[in-house]
């Protein structure tokens, strides 16, 4: 791959993973826009592992309570720590199941038909409009220190609707945050460390397959993605997390909406 298709791919999947605006339908974009092939297995988990250190170094104090959290677990202690891994836990449950309930009925395949240009434009709008509806008329009250286990199985439930391109993991589990009465930045904080156990399942598959294919050939393409990917994931969810400190969604509401608009332009003119 070229050095532009590679520093385009890194700062889109960065800079778009934990914005509430859809990493996978941007990258599904990328193709039809350009005219590029699927960039491969190397670089694909190559730019999760950029977003994956990215989280990891931005809430690094939370990973660490939640590392403190394990070993309190195993030492039967009740901890904030300890709760706070449960609640992740908890919360990415019923993703897992999703997944190894697609993957039992046939790898997934049946969501196919999902991942087009025509449904990536709707699910811009609808959940855009969502989110703003929700995040409008919802309370800001709560802190994640208070959520329960009921409240993190809610989100982790509209986490499943995110294997619809479009619909944005990290949009979706913010708008439930927002929807329970957490306030904006600690939606956004859950929604992020929740991401954390996301990437790495989704990026698995793609690491077992690149070893059981043996190519180690792009090592160079790799490393300049982790690279690129981890800078532009860093000061995205650095500048999302300073500005909902302050403000509301509503940027994030309207570029979708603008991008879901001109995409169903596209699609029907």
């Amino acid at each position: 791959m070229t050095l532009l298709q590679l520093a385009v791919i890194a700062v889109v999947q960065g800079i778009t993973e934990f914005l509430p605006i859809s990493s996978s339908a941007h990258l599904l974009l990328i193709p039809e826009v350009t005219g590029w092939t699927y960039q491969g297995l190397v670089i694909d988990l190559a730019s999760h592992v950029g977003s994956l250190l990215a989280v990891v170094a931005y809430f690094h104090r939370d990973v660490w309570t939640a590392t403190v959290g394990a070993a309190d677990l195993v030492r039967g202690k009740r901890t904030p720590a300890r709760r706070l891994l449960l609640l992740l836990i908890v919360a990415t449950v019923p993703i897992v199941i999703a997944g190894a309930a697609l993957v039992g009925f046939g790898g997934g395949g049946e969501l196919a038909f999902l991942r087009n240009i025509q449904v990536i434009g709707w699910t811009l709008i609808g959940f855009a409009i969502l989110l703003y509806l929700v995040d409008r008329a919802g309370m800001t009250i709560r802190r994640i220190e208070y959520m329960t286990y009921g409240q993190a199985v809610v989100i982790g439930i509209l986490q499943i609707l995110a294997l619809a391109p479009g619909t944005s993991r990290s949009g979706i589990t913010m708008t439930g945050g927002r929807l329970l009465g957490f306030e904006r930045i600690e939606a956004a904080r859950f929604a992020s460390l929740m991401s954390i156990p996301a990437i790495l399942a989704a990026a698995t598959p793609s690491a077992i397959a690149l070893v059981q294919s043996g190519d180690v050939a792009a090592g160079i393409d790799a490393a300049i993605t982790v690279g690129l990917t981890f800078f532009a994931a860093l000061v995205a969810l650095a500048a999302m997390m300073r500005w909902l400190r302050f403000a509301s969604f509503a940027p994030f509401v309207v570029y979708r909406l603008i991008l879901g608009g001109i995409v169903l332009y596209w699609v029907y003119v």
